[in-house]
């Protein structure tokens, strides 16, 4: 076991100045299972103006004692430039479940550590690496269990966000949750109430990229914090589906994000892989092998930008999660789905997010239970979309613009110019060979003679007719 030379540095540094200095919490617990360290935080009887004297390239903005020292190098993690050096201190009251109502400085480690979390995060390091272990957190490391310094009820009493980070440590870790610790957080679920949704979401988030998801939202949900985060999804449990899934709505969701995580997938396909299907309570009609889910994609992309709104998501996260489940039934029969569709699809989306939408299908497969998409469907659609990866499926595609429908038809700028760029892309969606500037010409020379509202209405029967064959290859193929 080595430390760092940056936090031997550190160390060094504060105890040749007559201070005790340790590396603390989750990097000793890291090193100590042979875990690469995410950052290193150190901990000193050493006040924050201390500190600042023997480093001067530091700053000091908070009211916690912790002050942010700049290093050299990364410290075993490419995106680490500062450390954290923290004076001892112990906390006072937490009236309100998630702050301290104050914080004073402690005059030994044992003050500190005794104010931590977890056992496994109670731990420090010496810099000639002796472990401070006061609470038995090496023997629960042994054991893999994670479990709370002190009275469970008190630890989360202080701080309720402390029942989520649990969970996201068993996850991370592969760890089991002490049987005192996690009846406690069952007793208690309802403190989550008090945290603020962007610290939940920071929790929620760690969990989804874990190795582990599909544990963490069974633990959040076997706990009683799940319905404080996402309620909605409970509502899938012991509902049934159809012929292709062998799995309730619930189960079908855990199985997804399951397979998700395995594959590693990135945060918004992990998410949509779990809400793909949340609307589904809501839209069954029927029982048994028979029963239809109609629209619950459409209604489900709106469940999905409510929930991740209600945590606070970035909105680029909710608007490209929301694009996944809304357009997760995507129709693709080998025989009877054409190029102009996979090109119509193509556009709906966005060819940046085909590999995306591909592997929540995927996850969605797997995780019926049943084969109901073939693989081999998804590799031919995989096919087509690179033969038509070049093929004009925006406006911008189109070979002449709205300058050059206004100096060949010889009108002044307006809707209408939308309208009939429109209507061409809508003709080279079907046949990318019509993308010329004498065919488009010439076409929208046609188009030009006819009023507004006859474009605007042909354009909108023919998206009425592409719907009304996609929904008859679905019903054919039982996509629903």
């Amino acid at each position: 076991m080595k430390l760092p030379k940056e936090i031997e540095k550190i160390i060094g540094k504060l105890e040749k100045s007559g201070f005790e200095a340790y590396a603390v919490g989750g990097c000793v617990r890291d090193t100590l299972i042979k875990r690469k360290p995410k950052d290193w935080d150190i901990t000193t009887n050493a006040q924050p103006k201390e500190i600042q004297k023997i480093f001067p390239d530091s700053f000091y903005e908070n009211d916690f004692g912790t002050v942010s020292v700049k290093v050299n190098k990364p410290v075993s993690c490419p995106t680490l430039n500062v450390v954290e050096i923290t004076t001892f201190r112990s906390e006072g009251r937490y009236s309100d479940k998630r702050h301290p109502d104050k914080i004073s400085f402690a005059k030994t480690l044992k003050e500190d550590l005794s104010r931590r979390d977890f056992t496994v995060n109670a731990l420090a390091l010496k810099s000639d690496l002796t472990v401070i272990d006061l609470f038995k957190g090496q023997i629960d490391l042994k054991k893999k269990t994670i479990k709370t310094v002190g009275k469970p009820e008190e630890r989360f009493n202080e701080d309720a966000l402390r029942m989520l980070r649990a969970i996201r440590f068993s996850v991370e870790l592969s760890f089991t949750i002490e049987e005192k610790t996690f009846q406690a957080i069952k007793n208690n679920a309802n403190w989550l109430q008090a945290i603020a949704k962007e610290r939940i979401r920071d929790e929620f988030t760690k969990i989804i990229m874990s190795e582990n998801p599909d544990r963490g939202i069974e633990l959040l949900q076997e706990s009683g914090l799940l319905k404080h985060i996402i309620p909605e999804l409970e509502k899938g449990i012991g509902v049934s589906q159809n012929r292709h899934h062998i799995y309730t709505i619930y189960q079908h969701a855990l199985l997804s994000l399951k397979f998700a995580g395995q594959k590693n997938f990135n945060l918004e396909t992990r998410l949509a892989s779990l809400l793909h299907d949340i609307a589904k309570p809501q839209t069954k009609r029927g029982e048994g092998y028979d029963a239809t889910f109609y629209n619950h994609d459409i209604v489900g992309a709106k469940f999905a930008v409510k929930i991740l709104e209600r945590l606070t998501f970035p909105k680029k996260t909710i608007e490209k999660v929301a694009l996944l489940v809304r357009n997760h039934m995507f129709v693709y029969s080998v025989e009877e789905v054409t190029a102009a569709a996979v090109r119509r699809l193509l556009r709906r989306v966005g060819k940046e997010n085909m590999p995306d939408l591909l592997n929540l299908r995927t996850a969605d497969r797997i995780g019926s239970g049943v084969p109901k998409a073939v693989p081999y469907k998804l590799r031919h659609l995989q096919y087509v979309i690179e033969r038509v990866s070049n093929d004009p499926i925006s406006v911008k595609m189109l070979k002449i613009n709205g300058n050059d429908l206004m100096k060949t038809l010889k009108i002044e700028p307006g809707p209408k110019i939308g309208l009939i760029l429109n209507a061409l892309l809508a003709k080279v969606l079907e046949d990318p060979k019509l993308n010329t500037k004498k065919d488009l010409r010439e076409s929208a020379k046609s188009l030009s003679k006819l009023p507004e509202k006859k474009i605007k209405a042909d354009l909108e029967k023919i998206g009425q007719a592409q719907e009304a064959e996609d929904l008859e290859i679905k019903k054919k193929y039982w996509v629903q």
